[in-house]
């Protein structure tokens, strides 16, 4: 995979991306990462990338020509042939104003062969970058942050480590907190308890005993079928306490529903 990020400060990826699976996985050879510096197509001595919006208001808005500019030598697919998927390639802006990124946006992405990432900064980005040349718009979460320069960071490791090769076991990211599964009647998670949407049950390593706070008898008897079951269990409770809006998503079977019911009808919803 390609990743292209189009930011006003290029330095502040010399550090989010040297580190980890992110780094091992540019080593390898799996994901090649080019950061774009936007200053760099600019046209005037003093290098402006914003201007105030026509019509008045606060703060100062990223310009189109400098965006369009850095793109069109990128050797891009036309936006049509992005947005009808005849390409595997996208061009992403970073605004406030996005859909949310989940883990689901990372998998689609991660399929693609090239990614490109529009840093957005000041008060936004002029409306003709997401009109006629994003495929679509992305948001961290529902907040506002100065720029995108970290959203893009967080895409980029997202994505890379879904890339097949980039974790040392592959199965770790089919078992996490937001990955989804289908789970039908009868047909729980195997011993390891892929979470199949929801967050992640607990984990705990050794010693079994640590400063009077024990690791649950359960985990260590040996019998994966109670394993299993617990580790659902507690997925289900830690999802329903925490982000109960994920239930909506999730296909649950009947052992599901029932445990749900029992954890609703008890006070504690802690382990």
């Amino acid at each position: 995979m390609k990743a292209d990020i189009v930011t006003i400060f290029p330095d502040f990826f010399r550090g989010p991306l040297d580190y980890g699976i992110t780094r091992r996985a540019a080593e390898m050879g799996l994901v090649k990462i080019e950061v774009h510096d936007l200053r760099k197509y600019t046209r005037d001595k003093h290098r402006t990338v914003d201007d105030r919006p026509f019509g008045g208001g606060e703060g100062m808005v990223l310009k189109p020509e400098p965006v369009f500019e850095c793109l069109e030598p990128l050797g891009l697919a036309s936006r049509e042939s992005r947005l009808a998927g005849t390409v595997k390639e996208s061009v992403i802006l970073l605004s406030a104003q996005g859909q949310r990124f989940t883990q689901r946006v990372a998998t689609e992405l991660a399929a693609l062969d090239r990614i490109v990432l529009i840093c957005g900064r000041y008060e936004g980005v002029d409306e003709r970058v997401s009109e006629f040349l994003a495929d679509r718009e992305l948001a961290i979460g529902d907040y506002v942050l100065s720029g995108g320069e970290l959203g893009a960071a967080v895409i980029v490791e997202a994505v890379t480590r879904l890339l097949p090769g980039a974790v040392g076991n592959d199965a770790s990211t089919r078992q996490e907190s937001f990955t989804s599964h289908v789970v039908g009647d009868g047909d729980g998670p195997d011993s390891t308890c892929g979470s199949g949407g929801l967050l992640d049950y607990p984990h705990y390593t050794r010693p079994a005993e640590f400063r009077g706070m024990n690791v649950p008898k359960l985990l260590i008897n040996g019998n994966h079928l109670e394993i299993r079951r617990w580790r659902r269990e507690q997925a289900l409770k830690k999802t329903l306490r925490n982000r109960p809006d994920l239930l909506a998503d999730v296909e649950l079977s009947t052992e599901d529903m029932r445990i749900l019911e029992k954890i609703r009808n008890s006070s504690d919803l802690s382990s």
